[in-house]
C-alpha cells in the first residue's frame, strides 16, 4: 500500500521538476527571443522605406546573390546625420527656413509641422527635463498612486489661468499599463508630485510588467534617518535654485 503513494509522489516530483526546467528555459528564452524579433522588425521596416530609393550600383543586394539586412537602416542614419549637419550651417539653415515657409502655406499640413516640430524640439533637447523624471501623483482619487512622467510646466494660456488663480502646475503623462505608449495628460500642482530616483527606462518596465519588475532601490540617509520624502520642487522643470530642497514631509 506505501508503495503507491511513493510511485504517485516520485511522479509528482518529476512533473514538477520538468515544469520549472521549462518555466527556467522561458525566461532565458523568450526575453532574447521578443529582442532579436523586435530589433529585426525595425531594421526590416527602415529596410522596406529606403531600398526602393538606392540606386542600383550603390546597392549590395545588386552585386550579391543574397539579402542583406540594415542596408536601408544604416542609409537612413547617414543621411539624417548629413541634413542635421547641413542644417547648422548658414546655407542649411537658410533652406530649412525656405522649406518651413513653404509648408506653412498649406492649412492642414502646417498644423500638422508644427505640432510634430515643437515635440520633438523639446523631447530631444539635451538640456530639456521633459520626460526624463518620473514621480508618483494620488490618481483617481486620493489615497491611490499612479506613476507619472513629468513632461513640464503648465504654458501659454493654461499657465496665465492657473497664474491668475495662484496655482503652479506641472504637465505630466500619466500612461496605462501594459501599454504605455498611449495615456492622459494631467495638471499637478508641483508640491502634490513625488519625484522617484529611477530612471524613465525603470519606470517604463515597471508599467510594461504591470509592477512585476521593480528596479532595484536602495534607501539614502539623510540627517541619521531612512528618509523617503515627498520632494517639493526638487530638481522640476523651472523650480528656482533656492526651492531645488529634498524636504520630507
Amino acid at each position: 500500500m506505501t508503495e503507491i503513494p511513493k510511485r504517485l509522489s516520485l511522479r509528482l516530483s518529476v512533473a514538477a521538476r520538468i515544469r520549472n526546467n521549462f518555466l527556467t528555459g522561458l525566461i532565458i528564452c523568450a526575453p532574447i527571443a521578443i529582442t532579436l524579433w523586435l530589433t529585426w522588425s525595425v531594421v526590416h521596416w527602415a529596410d522596406s522605406w529606403v531600398e526602393p530609393y538606392i540606386p542600383a550600383r550603390y546597392d549590395p543586394e545588386s552585386y550579391l546573390n543574397f539579402a542583406v539586412p540594415g542596408t536601408g537602416l544604416i542609409i537612413a542614419m547617414i543621411f539624417i546625420t548629413i541634413i542635421g549637419f547641413l542644417g547648422k550651417n548658414l546655407i542649411g539653415q537658410s533652406i530649412v527656413r525656405f522649406g518651413e515657409s513653404v509648408v506653412r502655406r498649406v492649412p492642414l499640413v502646417r498644423t500638422i509641422y508644427k505640432s510634430l516640430k515643437q515635440i520633438f524640439e523639446t523631447v530631444l533637447n539635451e538640456q530639456s527635463t521633459s520626460f526624463k523624471q518620473v514621480g508618483l501623483i494620488e490618481y483617481p482619487s486620493s489615497g491611490l498612486w499612479s506613476l507619472v512622467f513629468v513632461a513640464t510646466d503648465a504654458k501659454g494660456e493654461i499657465a496665465s489661468k492657473f497664474n491668475a488663480m495662484g496655482k503652479d502646475m506641472v504637465s505630466v503623462f500619466l500612461p496605462p499599463t501594459p501599454v504605455p505608449t498611449a495615456g492622459f495628460l494631467v495638471f499637478v500642482p508641483r508640491e502634490k508630485i513625488v519625484l522617484l530616483d529611477m530612471s524613465p527606462e525603470d519606470g517604463a518596465k515597471l508599467l510594461i510588467s504591470g509592477g512585476l519588475v521593480a528596479p532595484e532601490y536602495k534607501e539614502k540617509l539623510i540627517a541619521g534617518a531612512l528618509a523617503a520624502p515627498t520632494l517639493k520642487r526638487a530638481a522640476l522643470p523651472g523650480a528656482k535654485k533656492a526651492d531645488r530642497l529634498i524636504t520630507p514631509e
